[in-house]
């Protein structure tokens, strides 16, 4: 069997958690549009502030930092900050051909500690919530990185 198949399950688990998180990582911008549009504010660039078919009655605050769209913005720096290497790692471990309850294991709750970590920084968890939601997912990128490490050298 071709290891990058999709007739590999352990492959095939790869390609769902990464696509889930890819698709968690696209609706990022689409949240950060949303909530532009809805406080009227938060825009970034200078021509945003401008008269438009969108932006019918432009005013000098929309350019001025919101809160709520910030908040958005430093989730989707958080996904841009770990999702590639989780893409990178997840897919080179899986060329050491690990076993495929351990990569349900680590794929998936790498998936579901995101997840969490993203509601914590939605509803304005305290650092310590979010830290500790991020370190699992943390460790499971350590671990895939090692485990390949040693695996190549070894």
């Amino acid at each position: 069997m071709d290891r990058l198949s999709f007739d590999n399950p352990l492959f095939a688990t790869y390609v769902i958690a990464a696509t889930l998180l890819i698709l968690k990582a696209a609706a990022m911008s689409w949240l950060v549009v949303f909530r532009m549009i809805r406080e009227n504010g938060g825009f970034r660039s200078p021509e945003d502030g401008r008269k438009t078919l969108a932006n019918p009655n432009p005013h000098p605050d929309q350019l001025a930092p919101n809160e709520r769209v910030e908040r958005l913005r430093r989730i989707q720096l958080n996904d841009l900050e770990s999702l590639p290497y989780f893409l990178v790692a997840g897919f080179l471990w899986i060329l050491t051909e690990p076993s495929l309850v351990l990569a349900h294991w680590l794929f998936y709750g790498y998936v579901l500690t995101r997840l969490a970590h993203f509601v914590a920084y939605w509803t304005a968890q305290i650092h310590d919530i979010r830290a500790l939601l991020w370190t699992p997912g943390s460790l499971i990128l350590i671990y895939m990185a090692a485990s390949t490490l040693l695996t190549a050298l070894f």
